[in-house]
């Protein structure tokens, strides 16, 4: 990642350097970087039966102890929904609060979700948790493979690749998708512009150890001159992270040290904590951009490749992932030829304009932390009133942060629930599962009916039911259609057969 180093690393032996892949293979889809964003896609496609193969510029498996560290309410559920986040959670630390300015704090156990916290527990984890199923399900990694072109045609994208070794190859895939971060090799070789601007510099992370006791919440604090934030890890570590005023000009590869972060936590914090055995301090700068488009032809772009934006409120990652949970059944469905190839489209309609949301509220946080004359204080104040106040913004804020307030936009008269997220709701005893995220670790559409609907298994064409039919737990009347990224599709009130019907041929191509 842009301006991280490491001095530790973690190892997954299935997946160490690869020899380039045989000529003439031709994998459905081709995912650049191996970071969460293209584990979770490359792992979804391949569960979905799509080949795929993975390259990765790092010439090994190993993992950076990098600048990532909290899995919010969404992300959760998403994992959840892939037997990933219990596995998660224990090896995480549950912060139930956020804290920010002027005493400001977001009760995160108020979220409607199965998960009413952030999970403090750094990449490292989420990406190991990942590979492990895209491994499980025949991805094909190839570390030491560096893009270094790309062109496309009406069947298919060629890339061309340089491996480690020196040697130079061409691999063509139906699709390709960029996840290859902020200095994506993909969004350059398409030719797409990443317009924006540096919102703050010489932004200082770490992981030490403590001798003083902070709150064991999530804390964000600013003086005139700087701001820091202390957030725990769980394991012994806490991330400390700031920025200093009067060393905002130094650029990314000036060297850093434990006395310098200490300076700046005493300036913004009032105290050091006591911070000592660092392993791992960086120096990066954070900027926001965002391409203005999500899809070129064949290519599509996604995480940081396609928007990045500041550390304020531990959005990146997450926001990353949510793109991979959008995409990956899209693509599934057209390459398995369930779905035209104009639904690819709405992954530009759909996800374009959150990563546009999450530049804006992670860009006013880290602004206001920043804030050091009387009107941008006076712009604080005002806001944290209203936050604290009124329990309608201070709900759309947590949203925002947790990634569980976005939804999609939905065609004119459909049901109010179509395009927001499907709370993980209980059902009936059966095979998929006594909740929703259960049922959807089929990788599959869930058709949520009444205990009393029944639903023919094909229709007149004789195609198989291609969806998890499952019921309401209790006596409920409503029909819920449910996307493979727990998204509501369809929904409707005492739903008549042919219109459960009609539903599953328009979204599952049954």
């Amino acid at each position: 990642m842009n301006g991280s180093t490491s001095t530790g690393a973690h190892t997954d032996t299935n997946t160490l350097a690869s020899p380039p892949p045989s000529p003439g293979a031709e994998p459905s889809v081709i995912v650049v970087g191996a970071g969460p964003t293209g584990l979770l896609l490359s792992g979804d496609l391949a569960a979905a039966g799509i080949p795929v193969t993975v390259l990765e510029k790092r010439p090994d498996a190993l993992s950076n102890l990098t600048r990532a560290f909290g899995v919010h309410a969404r992300t959760l559920e998403q994992l959840d929904a892939r037997g990933l986040a219990d596995e998660l959670i224990e090896r995480g630390r549950r912060i139930e609060e956020i804290r920010l300015f002027d005493g400001l704090t977001l009760d995160l156990t108020r979220l409607r979700s199965r998960f009413p916290f952030l999970l403090s527990a750094p990449q490292y984890e989420v990406e190991r948790l990942l590979r492990r199923r895209a491994t499980e399900h025949g991805v094909a990694f190839r570390h030491g493979a560096e893009v270094t072109g790309l062109r496309q045609d009406a069947t298919g994208a060629d890339v061309a690749v340089r491996y480690a070794d020196g040697t130079t190859g061409s691999l063509r895939a139906a699709y390709v998708v960029g996840a290859d971060g902020v200095r994506s090799a993909v969004r350059e070789a398409v030719g797409q512009p990443f317009p924006g601007r540096p919102v703050i510099r010489s932004i200082i992370l770490a992981d030490v150890r403590l001798s003083e006791n902070p709150d064991p919440t999530v804390a964000m604090r600013g003086s005139k001159d700087a701001f820091a934030f202390v957030i725990p890890f769980g394991d012994g570590y806490w991330r400390v992270g700031g920025w200093n005023r009067e060393r905002a000009e130094i650029p990314d590869s000036a060297p850093t040290s434990l006395g310098e972060l200490k300076d700046l936590t005493r300036r913004a914090l009032g105290s050091d904590l006591g911070m000592h055995d660092a392993r791992w301090i960086s120096r990066f700068h954070s900027d926001e951009r965002q391409v203005r488009s999500y899809r070129t032809g064949r290519v599509f772009l996604a995480g940081d490749a396609a928007h990045t934006h500041s550390p304020a409120g531990g959005q990146g990652m997450n926001t990353g992932l949510q793109d991979a949970a959008n995409l990956s059944w899209k693509l599934a469905a057209v390459l398995r030829g369930r779905s035209p190839e104009a639904l690819l489209d709405t992954y530009q309609s759909e996800r374009h304009p959150v990563g546009r949301a999450v530049l804006r509220s992670s860009g006013a946080i880290i602004r206001l932390a920043m804030a050091h004359n009387h009107p941008q204080y006076a712009l604080r104040s005002l806001l944290t009133t209203v936050l604290k106040r009124v329990r309608t913004a201070r709900e759309t804020a947590l949203g925002q942060i947790t990634g569980i307030g976005y939804a999609y936009t939905a065609p004119r008269g459909a049901h109010p629930l179509v395009g927001h997220r499907a709370p993980d709701v209980s059902l009936a005893d059966g095979p998929a599962g006594t909740r929703l995220h259960e049922a959807l670790r089929a990788g599959e559409f869930v058709l949520v009916t009444p205990a009393d609907a029944r639903v023919e298994a094909r229709d007149k064409q004789g195609h198989a039911l291609r969806a998890t039919l499952t019921h309401w737990s209790g006596p409920r009347r409503g029909t819920l259609l449910v996307r493979p990224d727990g998204y509501i599709a369809w929904a409707a009130e005492n739903a008549r057969s042919d219109q459960i019907r009609a539903a599953l041929r328009e979204w599952t191509g049954a």
